[in-house]
């Protein structure tokens, strides 16, 4: 076997390596090799150490900073919790604040509005206060005129029925209205006798009110005066206290409506039996002053209010038919009785006034074979 060689690095020779030699330089080579491969080993121990160090720095770094991060962001959060809260606590103070104002406001604005609706209620209330007394004095104006438009209306609604009912009742006489404007009483009636002759007049005034006066029969005496009238009478609503149905006041025959067909047919039968007893009588002063004597007398005024009497009876009795027919014709008849009794009366004391000279009347006399009861 052939030797080994190594190469000198320096001159590049080949030198022959033995046995000894070269366990020399393996052992020193193994020697370097290991102090080197110690060193080596030492150094990357050493490079590892500081790695190692370096790294356990960096990461104790990087954890201190994750640390201070962590801290930093549980700060922030803290802080981010606490202002949430404050915002929360703020919220709520504000939305406290504005609810308190808005109920302030609300207030103030409830109070301005009722203040300002009860002014106008108020100015409302004293614009309707106005309106209604204006109104009420309007109605009272209107009520005043349309009184005294309505008596005017009812004085001669009253009139005209008086005239129509005196010419449906005495169509042969004279029933005359007094122009208005002319002083006197509302009708004239003249009174017509049998043969055509005047006898008498009557001046007859109608009421439709609700209160009687004591001024109209005065009035009624002037204008019966004025006119020259024989009589006066006036036809009412409402009689006096004092009077039933009719009755001579104060020098002027009273009645209401139920009584006026007696008492105007007494009156102008009275009128007309004057007048026959002064025509009867011409010449004869005694006789005229008996039969005035007589018409202005206690008896002759008892005589015409029974025959008014009669006449209310038969009214009132005819009005009671409706509820007892049965009952009613002997009062009637006791009426009628009264009524001829009353009138026949009459007709003897004018008979034993006048004489023979006053007319007949047959249903008044006896007849033959009669005799005084």
């Amino acid at each position: 076997m052939a030797e080994e060689t190594v190469v000198c690095p320096r001159c590049g020779a080949e030198i022959a390596l033995g046995e000894a030699f070269r366990s020399r330089i393996e052992e020193r080579l193994r020697h370097e090799f290991e102090e080197r491969l110690g060193a080596e080993s030492l150094k990357a121990q050493k490079r590892a150490d500081e790695a190692h160090a370096l790294a356990k720095s960096n990461l104790e770094s990087e954890l201190r900073e994750k640390a201070r991060a962590v801290e930093e962001s549980r700060k922030r959060e803290l802080d981010l919790l606490k202002q949430n809260r404050e915002l929360e606590e703020a919220k709520k103070t504000v939305e406290l604040q504005v609810a308190r104002r808005v109920q302030e406001e609300k207030t103030i604005l409830e109070k301005a509005v009722r203040d300002r609706m009860g002014e106008e209620h108020r100015l409302r209330d004293l614009e309707k206060d106005k309106q209604l007394g204006d109104l009420r004095r309007q109605i009272e104006e209107l009520k005043k005129k349309a009184e005294q438009g309505s008596q005017q209306s009812q004085g001669e609604v009253a009139e005209l029925d008086l005239e129509a009912f005196l010419r449906a009742v005495f169509p042969q006489d004279e029933i005359d209205p007094v122009p208005k404007g002319v002083r006197g009483a509302d009708l004239v009636h003249r009174v017509i006798g049998p043969a055509g002759m005047g006898c008498g007049s009557i001046v007859w005034e109608a009421k439709n009110t609700r209160v009687w006066n004591d001024a109209w029969l005065a009035k009624l005496r002037d204008d019966q005066r004025e006119l020259r009238a024989d009589i006066a009478a006036i036809v009412t609503t409402v009689l006096p206290k004092s009077v039933r149905n009719a009755a001579f006041v104060e020098g002027v025959w009273v009645t209401d409506a139920a009584t006026l067909h007696g008492l105007a047919t007494a009156l102008r039968s009275q009128l007309i039996q004057v007048a026959a007893a002064r025509a009867a009588a011409q010449g004869r002063d005694s006789k005229m002053d008996l039969l005035y004597d007589y018409l202005t007398g206690m008896e002759f005024r008892q005589r015409v209010e029974a025959v008014l009497e009669a006449f209310s009876g038969l009214k009132e009795d005819l009005e009671r038919e409706r509820r007892a027919m049965e009952s009613s014709w002997a009062k009637r008849e006791k009426q009628l009785g009264r009524a001829l009794s009353g009138l026949a009366g009459m007709y003897g004391d004018m008979q034993g006034i006048v004489g023979s000279s006053l007319p007949r009347v047959a249903r008044l006399e006896l007849g033959p074979g009669e005799s005084e009861a």
